[in-house]
């Protein structure tokens, strides 16, 4: 299983974002993804070229929510939009040397327009209802063998993933997630990516 983690501005306070892109890049990650929903753009691109020397120094992928002229200023490794965010073609126009577009699925219909857009990943959910996502209804586990028919590049389980639910994610068919409050809550992140690493390896097992 592959762990992709959100610097989500939400839960990480200013003064411990150089800390917590620490902790989370030599935790194991394969992407981190800065997302900063409630932060001006200039404050966020601030951030941003904090954040992408130390991706830098681990060898992990720097993905940037929403702004692709961001990711185009620090030079990340890629962008990621929602389904209202425009189209995956404008956003290489916007960032032309971007190697990595994902893009926010919610069903199985808008799991396939990202596979026909040539999305390089998804993200699947919100599995479980969560308070990163407010008022975003739950869409279970039922649909993730499909999603994976569907989509030919890596999908990213996301939505109330944790140290809980992690057995019966991978257990639905989930083979890569992605973790947000859960993690960055945690008082050794570390420690916390080798537990569920740990867990959905033994999922697996029990499953094959």
């Amino acid at each position: 299983m592959k762990l992709y983690s959100i610097l989500d501005l939400g839960y990480v306070q200013e003064g411990e974002v150089v800390d917590c892109a620490k902790s989370i890049c030599k935790s194991g990650v394969v992407m981190l993804q800065l997302r900063a929903k409630s932060i001006e753009q200039k404050k966020t691109l601030e951030l941003a070229r904090i954040i992408k020397p130390i991706c830098n120094d681990y060898g992990v992928p720097l993905i940037i929510n929403d702004h692709p002229i961001i990711a185009a200023e620090v030079n990340a490794d890629g962008v990621h939009i929602g389904q209202d965010d425009g189209t995956i073609e404008n956003v290489r126009k916007l960032y032309k040397s971007c190697r990595i577009v994902g893009r926010s699925t919610h069903s199985i219909s808008q799991v396939r327009e990202a596979q026909k857009e040539g999305a390089d990943y998804i993200g699947f959910g919100p599995l479980y209802a969560t308070a990163t996502k407010p008022g975003r209804p739950a869409i279970g586990l039922s649909d993730i063998v499909q999603a994976h028919q569907e989509f030919n590049g890596p999908i990213y389980c996301i939505g109330g993933v944790n140290e809980t639910s992690i057995t019966e994610v991978i257990a639905a068919g989930a083979t890569n997630v992605v973790i947000v409050s859960d993690l960055l809550k945690s008082d050794d992140i570390g420690s916390y990516v080798a537990r569920i690493k740990e867990s959905a390896k033994k999922a697996k097992e029990k499953n094959l």
